[in-house]
């Protein structure tokens, strides 16, 4: 890593994974407005990009040769916020601030106000494209950096998605590692009710993808998965993570409500106390 040590230890990793989906939880709250579900759902995954995977820097957030993280599923800022501040790229008081029209941490990330914060996303089903478009030109510039991009299991319903998978199939972006929080519900209900994408897996390795299924929420799966995405070489790899919306919150978890809602006050009060 270029500034720290990853975290090596799962249980340490745990706790960090607890500490952002409690920023979340006090983010979304605060701002009485937010996206919890989604959020909670990819806390594992992010806890370990930013304190196991990546090489990354929360003292020089541009560096050239800094691993990309293109959080295609915008709506899910709280979860980045949450991370960045437990990595020290922002103050975890600033957390408080979310969706404050004067602050920094809007409903979606904007790469031009907030360090560690790689590509502006919201618009759903353009973030494998931005991700295309690091990974290639990491390529060009001979840089051995990786570019991750997060997706929802609603947003590759968007045809763009497709269009972006044919590409990194046709360059070779061995560079680029998709995840899917597959976590089976979108705004309006379940995949399979909305536009069902399923079999997630085959349909991507028909895109020339690597395929790899894991539990979303057991940090040495997650681990392992980037360990083995890592040495896939000629083609992108896609991890499909099976994850639980509103995970780590009893009364969230699996309820289609918990898209975009924020706790009223005896919910949060719950929330953080479940969380510890």
């Amino acid at each position: 890593m270029m500034s720290e040590e990853k975290i090596k230890n799962i249980n340490d990793l745990k706790e960090k994974a607890k500490n952002i989906r409690k920023g979340i939880i006090k983010s979304v709250y605060s701002g009485k407005s937010g996206h919890p579900g989604g959020s909670l759902s990819i806390a594992d995954i992010i806890t370990v990009l930013y304190f196991n995977e990546m090489n990354i820097d929360q003292h020089n957030p541009k560096d050239e040769n800094r691993d990309r993280l293109v959080l295609s599923k915008g709506h899910c800022a709280p979860a980045l916020y949450s991370a960045l501040a437990e990595k020290g790229y922002i103050e975890e008081e600033e957390l408080q601030t979310l969706r404050n029209i004067e602050s920094r941490l809007q409903g979606h990330p904007d790469m031009r106000k907030i360090p560690g914060v790689d590509m502006t996303t919201g618009s759903l089903g353009q973030g494998l494209s931005v991700a295309n478009g690091m990974a290639i030109a990491g390529k060009l510039d001979n840089k051995d950096y990786r570019v991750y991009c997060i997706l929802g299991d609603g947003e590759i319903e968007e045809g763009q998605i497709w269009e972006a998978a044919m590409a990194a199939n046709k360059y070779k972006l061995d560079n680029l590692c998709v995840i899917i929080d597959n976590n089976n519900l979108q705004i309006d209900g379940t995949i399979e009710e909305v536009m069902i994408s399923y079999p997630i897996d085959e349909k991507f390795r028909s895109f020339g993808f690597q395929i790899i299924n894991i539990d979303g929420h057991d940090i040495d799966e997650i681990i392992k998965a980037f360990e083995v995405a890592k040495n896939v070489k000629e083609k992108p790899t896609c991890i499909i993570a099976k994850t639980v919306k509103g995970k780590g919150v009893s009364f969230m978890e699996d309820k289609a409500e918990w898209h975009g809602k924020a706790p009223n006050e005896e919910e949060y009060l719950q929330a953080m106390k479940e969380l510890g």
